[in-house]
């Protein structure tokens, strides 16, 4: 037997797998109960929804994020940024690159800190939001949920959130 086969339990000749090994009814039905699992594929279904509305605003999901933080505070800090879409520089820095690059939004050097860069939307990056105002509406409904549950599942979304980010802290 080799070493695999032998941590299996199994000869390799065999071509069935054992009872509840990869592929097996009762391996999956322990993967539809993962908790992760299931966030994992609605997360997937929920940026496969936006797509096709955020294609003719010309921005990826990601992008359209940062649009909309900047369209609740006016103008952030990249630092702000960054914790405000629980991301990291290497992630961010690409995604405002573009979105100034389409005349959406000016980096600026703060004049208080000039090491610090404030995140400014240009006239073209508030016209946006206008054409943007759809978006989240159309999402819950693609999600099925009617607008008195949303308020319910935001809250389980965030104690999720914040009880696995203050677990990996620990």
């Amino acid at each position: 037997m080799t070493s695999s086969a032998a941590t299996l339990g199994r000869d390799p000749d065999d071509a069935a797998p054992p009872a509840g090994g990869p592929g097996s009814p009762q391996q999956a039905a322990v993967l539809d109960e993962l908790l992760c699992f299931g966030l994992y594929a609605a997360s997937r279904a929920v940026t496969a929804v936006y797509r096709p509305l955020l294609e003719p605003l010309g921005l990826t999901y990601p992008q359209y994020l940062v649009m909309v933080l900047l369209w609740q505070r006016g103008s952030a800090t990249v630092r702000e940024v960054l914790e405000g879409l629980q991301l990291d520089y290497g992630t961010v820095s690409p995604l405002l690159k573009r979105l100034e690059a389409r005349g959406l939004l000016r980096r600026e050097r703060r004049a208080d800190d000039e090491r610090g860069v404030s995140v400014v939307l240009t006239e073209e990056g508030q016209a946006l939001r206008a054409r943007a105002a759809a978006v989240p509406s159309a999402i819950r409904r693609a999600m099925g949920l009617r607008e008195d549950e949303v308020p319910a599942v935001h809250e389980v979304l965030r104690r999720i959130a914040r009880t696995a980010g203050g677990a990996v802290e620990r």
